[in-house]
């Protein structure tokens, strides 16, 4: 059976059918990095790092492309206030996304293209929607023609006239019909701004993302996935700027991954309960953090607590014990029990299991639950009198192998975590060459609470257990 996605286009879910066999062009819509990320931007990296990871276990090479928005009005407020430069806080916070990623175990991805270095291709992209009449300028800005476009609406399922009521010109937009969106903003006197056949300014937002993954990934792709709140205006305005401009199928299939809550309360500003991926990081294991994030299915809403994290602490030792009390067993075990054909066959069934639960639409909570039954199995196999050496590797290499794929490592946390610290002092090290003292002294501090002491030398930084 084919891997099955429920495609946010369609609504339903589908065989999954590359463009090219066994390759698969991913994109996934990255953060504005104007301030540390919170708990709402990790989740769609980590569920959509998990998708990346399983398709690469089914034998795909998957091309993930993830961007950053580092040009923007938020960006350009937040270095007005701080006094510095739009590119030294683009610069700050995306170092500060790598580090927050890399600790909930999320591989990097093949290009992460930023706004900055693609302009030209924006400027490309915009000058043919005009040329193709899907566009038009007005006194320095350029609007998609919304209308234009048979298909608008068809992502978010709402017929262009409910889209057309709710629609609003505001004060200084030029645009001819409320439906209408901004390609190319008219610079304000002193903001960062590039040169265009329609003077200087910048892009809008939604034109970013249909440029760069058309420049990374080309005309079609076969995922584009992002958080449920991108679905409408930015994905499906996407679509409409993407096929106007190509005359063919934007994306084959559309993922979104549901909300955060926090106490069963949306998480807000205004609520006060907005929590940073970077301090949660502090005050808990990053695995766990995944782990939880994991163990909802991605199109479900997730509520997040203090209690349910600790949870999934528990849940997660279950495993990481079982896994450890079978290297503990394998020593004095031998090849002599006579059930161990059944053991094994058993242990076999729980992969295609867990194959089974994740080809339906990565899922990602039922195939924890496989996980559990492994390990319950594991605990009352090591209850024998006599046990097996090959039984137990299997176990362990089940377990190991599965855990894997969902990025959770069951290995003593020494070998990793020594992994972990050299790739935080090469971030530190790059933060102070750029004058990002804020960030080097951040990931000084966190190396400190988890008991990592720093040592500046003439050689170079060392560590050390504290």
């Amino acid at each position: 059976m084919p891997i099955q996605i429920y495609n946010t286009l369609t609504r339903q879910k589908e065989p999954f059918k590359t463009i090219e066999e066994n390759k698969v062009r991913m994109y996934v819509c990255g953060p504005t990095v104007y301030n540390y990320i919170h708990i709402g931007n990790a989740r769609p990296a980590i569920v959509f790092d998990a998708v990346r990871r399983y398709l690469e276990y089914r034998g795909y090479e998957v091309k993930y492309v993830l961007n950053f928005t580092d040009v923007d009005d938020k960006i350009i407020k937040a270095a007005n206030d701080l006094g510095g430069e739009v590119s030294e806080v683009a610069e700050r916070y995306i170092n500060a996304y790598m580090a927050d990623v890399a600790a909930l175990g999320v591989k990097e991805a093949v290009h992460h293209p930023r706004v900055t270095e693609t302009m030209t291709d924006i400027i490309e992209f915009i000058a043919n929607l005009i040329d193709k009449d899907y566009a038009y300028e007005a006194d320095g800005d350029v609007y998609f023609k919304t209308r234009a476009f048979d298909g608008y609406g068809k992502l978010s399922h709402q017929p262009i006239d409910e889209l057309r009521s709710g629609a609003r010109i505001q004060v200084g937009e030029k645009k001819n019909d409320p439906l209408d969106f901004v390609l190319w903003k008219q610079a304000k006197p002193g903001e960062i701004a590039w040169e265009s056949p329609w003077g200087n300014g910048r892009p809008g937002w939604h034109i970013e993302c249909s440029a760069m993954a058309k420049k990374y990934l080309g005309e079609t792709i076969d995922i584009h996935a992002g958080g449920q709140d991108l679905t409408f205006p930015h994905h499906e305005n996407e679509i409409a700027q993407s096929e106007a401009s190509n005359g063919h199928t934007f994306a084959n299939y559309w993922m979104h991954n549901g909300y955060i809550n926090i106490d069963n309360e949306k998480m807000s500003k205004s609520l006060g309960n907005f929590v940073l991926a970077h301090d949660l990081i502090k005050q808990h294991d990053p695995q766990v953090i995944r782990f939880f994030m994991l163990s909802v299915q991605y199109r479900n809403p997730i509520n997040f607590s203090e209690a349910l994290l600790e949870g999934a602490q528990n849940s997660l030792d279950r495993i990481k014990t079982a896994y450890q009390n079978l290297e503990h067993r394998k020593n004095s075990s031998t090849n002599l029990a006579n059930d161990s054909k059944e053991w094994k066959d058993k242990v076999e069934q729980y992969k295609q299991r867990f194959t089974d639960e994740m080809d339906d639409d990565f899922n990602t909570a039922n195939a924890i639950a496989v996980l559990f039954d492994i390990t319950k199995d594991a605990n009352v196999y090591l209850q024998s009198k006599q046990t097996s050496v090959d039984v137990i590797t299997a176990f362990q290499e089940v377990l190991s192998s599965l855990t894997g794929i969902l990025g959770i490592e069951l290995q003593e946390q020494e070998r990793l975590l020594e992994d972990e610290i050299e790739s935080l002092i090469e971030q530190r090290i790059d933060a102070r060459k750029n004058r990002d003292f804020a960030l080097a002294d951040k990931i000084r501090d966190d190396l400190k609470g988890r008991n990592i002491i720093l040592e500046d030398t003439p050689q170079g930084t060392r560590w050390k257990r504290g």
